[in-house]
């Protein structure tokens, strides 16, 4: 059995690597390269290079080049498929409507869901590719028919949270050959490779928006945003007004307009159906009992009614200990501590020590 689970030799396995031009999609690639496997570099074309900024970019220009220039100098065939009106309808769209209705989007999580292990991996099946490798920081363990996801070596980078959504027939497919190494053992290895893309800087914040502000992208896609409303107090005491309800997600203290409180107010609503924005203290941010929807499960083939693991809001934060209850596709999971700053169109990800056991989309 190699490397990857197949019962045949490296030579004989097929695998597509989705290359997005970075240095870790690049080692990945030359990875498998190196070990014997038929490896085919699949790039995609999300936006035009003109419109984005270099320090942001993913599968522009500029990266498919670089992915192109990975596979010519080790040897490997190399496509790029055009992926924009994909990426539009799954993932600017949703985020687009995210803001307009309140929410706090995930981008990376529905770029993931949609585009790649969807788009990318039925693109790959269609090829007759034995499995699909990335470039994610995250352990894929078990069988073919069977696997689980768990957290990668170097926590630091771990990128398991983003990956909540992959359905398990998905992740019986994928591989992530970077999942036991640390960031700067990948770096090294881009040295040792001499990749040009070694000292690449990683892409930042959300990797379509190329002003200084998301709010450009979301006005400009959805004019009808910038309908004025009502900024209310928690007793319902009109504060001022608003330009419109993407301009503000729960949590936030700056910018909101509103002056003149002995206290620091935040925003701990939105109501999209008012039209209107709630502020509060920071004390009506904190709760401890987090609802959820759409929950992808990859913990087995029994629903918890009441198990005790831990969970996470946000890919930064360390997952936390509580008490996780689903009732088919909707559930709760009750920290034992409070957090704040909980929004609708975030996701709570569900953990058993290292491993991923699934997540779901947090409502209101």
């Amino acid at each position: 059995m190699n490397s990857l689970g197949f019962n045949k030799s490296e030579k004989d396995t097929k695998v597509v690597v989705a290359m997005s031009g970075g240095v870790d999609s690049s080692v990945a690639a030359v990875m498998l390269k190196n070990q014997g496997y038929n490896v085919i570099g699949i790039t995609l074309r999300l936006y035009n290079n003109s419109d984005v900024s270099k320090n942001k970019s993913c599968c522009a220009g500029i990266d498919i080049e670089d992915a192109k220039n990975v596979a010519r100098k080790y040897n490997f065939k190399h496509i790029v498929l055009d992926y924009q009106d994909k990426f539009f309808d799954g993932v600017i769209n949703n985020f687009v409507d995210s803001y307009s209705n309140g929410e706090t989007p995930l981008p990376c999580v529905k770029c993931n869901q949609t585009v790649k292990f969807r788009d990318l991996l039925d693109e790959a099946k269609k090829i007759g590719a034995d499995a699909l490798a990335t470039g994610h920081y995250a352990i894929r363990k078990g069988s073919l028919n069977n696997a689980s996801l768990h957290k990668a070596k170097d926590f630091s980078k771990d990128q398991s949270f983003f990956l909540f959504a992959t359905l398990q027939e998905q992740l019986n497919y994928v591989r992530f050959p970077l999942g036991d190494y640390k960031k700067s053992e990948i770096r090294q290895l881009a040295k040792k490779f001499e990749l040009e893309v070694s000292d690449k800087h990683d892409s930042q914040d959300i990797c379509f928006v190329t002003s200084d502000s998301y709010r450009d992208l979301v006005k400009n896609l959805n004019p009808s945003v910038k309908k004025k409303g009502i900024i209310f107090d928690i007793n319902n005491n009109i504060l001022g007004t608003h330009n419109g309800i993407s301009n503000y997600t729960i949590g936030q203290r700056k910018g909101i307009g509103v002056s003149g409180s002995k206290e620091a107010l935040y925003v701990i609503d939105i109501d999209k159906y008012q039209n209107s924005i709630t502020l509060g203290t920071k004390e009506k941010l904190k709760k401890n009992i987090i609802n959820f929807k759409n929950i992808n499960w990859l913990g087995g083939n029994i629903l918890p009614i009441k198990l005790d693991c831990s969970a996470k809001i946000r890919s930064t934060q360390e997952d936390l200990p509580g008490i996780l209850n689903i009732n088919k596709d909707h559930g709760t999971f009750t920290f034992e501590a409070e957090l704040d700053k909980t929004s609708p169109g975030q996701a709570c990800v569900f953990y058993k020590n290292d491993q991923l056991l699934g997540g779901g989309w947090i409502t209101a």
